[in-house]
């Protein structure tokens, strides 16, 4: 009679396990415990560490722009040497992401068909991948630069009476950041070119559609999910540049991006909840401009994401 219970609690635990694997819990759910505690220790934890630190302004920020708890918020919209930095860090993220991409793009559909030096070429497109931003500034500082090899060119030969500011300023920071973006615009757009059937061109080749038709009506739209991925990736990177800005631009003038500003108020002033205020507001940005970029890319394209990317 004593095992009659054991074997009811035994059927019974295995009712339970069979209803809580129909709700897609197992016990393979234990496997998401080390991301699950990765994410908690390295984002969450840290953004809403932030987060509270922008509603602990210091005395000297209450003082001086008021508002209470939100004494950093007001700071950051009232003080124009912090706010102007929103739209220096906008003049350069939207140039440098619209320029890779539309730049990728015949690039990559150059570098769909076989030719010969087609390996070396791609190597060459995302070599600066392996360099990283540091040294991409360095090597526009030797080349670009007023004693560089292109400067010293362009006055030999009499192109120039005197050497052109290609760097320390907007341009060479621009220059940095599209050289770095590149190869990332170029390799998801070649992937999500990959993933599109050429039999679809073909097919509206031949009922006679041009180039640009072929483009405008096949191409485009099914590339539209590989246009914003990338716009919104190489928008990110160049959005919270720094090194950049500071090697081979101006650091406090048409250069004074956002990152710089959060690294200022913290590294210079200890002031850190000014600090976490910037970046924020550098997320709130960024967030605003991604969701801008969806929306672009629903309207032109309503089907599944293709491409392989």
């Amino acid at each position: 009679m004593s095992a009659a219970p054991g074997r009811r609690r035994e059927r019974g635990s295995a009712s339970l396990r069979h209803r809580l694997a129909e709700r897609g819990i197992d016990t393979g759910l234990l496997l998401l415990v080390p991301a699950v505690v990765f994410a908690v220790a390295l984002f969450i934890y840290p953004f809403f560490y932030g987060l509270g630190l922008t509603v602990q302004p210091t005395a000297l920020t209450q003082q001086r722009w008021g508002g209470g708890i939100f004494a950093n918020y007001v700071a950051f919209f009232r003080d124009p040497f912090i706010f102007d930095s929103v739209w220096i860090t906008m003049r350069l993220a939207l140039p440098v992401a619209l320029f890779n991409v539309l730049a990728a793009v015949p690039v990559a559909f150059k570098l769909r068909h076989r030719f010969r030096g087609k390996r070396f070429l791609q190597t060459l497109l995302v070599l600066p991948i392996a360099l990283g931003t540091v040294l991409t500034a360095q090597g526009l500082l030797i080349f670009a630069g007023r004693q560089g090899w292109l400067n010293r060119f362009l006055v030999d030969v009499g192109l120039v009476g005197e050497p052109v500011q290609l760097v320390m300023n907007y341009t060479g920071v621009f220059l940095s950041l599209v050289i770095s973006g590149f190869p990332f615009a170029f390799l998801l757009i070649s992937s999500y070119l990959s993933g599109i059937d050429p039999a679809l061109e073909a097919a509206a080749t031949t009922l006679g559609a041009s180039w640009f038709q072929r483009f405008r009506r096949v191409i485009l739209p099914l590339l539209a999910p590989g246009l914003a991925t990338t716009f919104i990736l190489t928008f990110v990177l160049a959005f919270s540049v720094f090194p950049s800005a500071r090697l081979v631009g101006d650091a406090g003038g048409s250069t004074r991006v956002m990152a710089l500003m959060a690294y200022r108020a913290f590294g210079e002033q200890i002031d850190y909840p000014m600090a976490s205020t910037i970046a924020v507001m550098m997320g709130v940005v960024e967030l605003v401009v991604i969701a801008l970029v969806l929306l672009w890319r629903a309207t032109l394209y309503k089907g599944t994401t293709g491409g392989k990317g």
